[in-house]
């Protein structure tokens, strides 16, 4: 399976469940793998058969920032879904950490995987 990645997508944004922290604005870091036939790009060179890094992350920092959320593990199910079904990815495993959250712990964090 051809898989596209982007590492330590940084995202602030408001997130949290203590009242403290929906008036603040924290960092939230997102790894993503997508499946995707890289083969067709590859074998013409050509842009408009890949799976575009850019669009992808400024698609999700405007899905995390449009609204306060409190949990990481909304976050990584509405950016399954909106790789899913936006970008028609097959497959995605979505990594949310949120340093700082734990005072003993550099990052916290969930792990999803999702398939269409």
């Amino acid at each position: 399976m051809d898989k596209v990645l982007i590492r330590q997508l940084r995202i602030d944004t408001v997130i949290g469940v203590y009242e403290w922290e929906k008036n603040i604005h924290q960092s939230l870091f997102l790894d993503l793998d997508m499946a995707w036939d890289n083969r067709p790009a590859a074998a013409t060179d050509n842009y408009q058969y890949a799976l575009c890094y850019e669009t992808v992350s400024n698609r999700l920092t405007k899905l995390v920032t449009e609204k306060p959320i409190e949990l990481i593990e909304t976050v990584a199910e509405r950016v399954a879904e909106c790789l899913l079904s936006e970008f028609r990815v097959s497959w995605v495993k979505v990594v949310v950490m949120k340093p700082g959250a734990v005072p003993s712990a550099s990052s916290v964090g969930v792990e999803i995987e999702r398939s269409r």
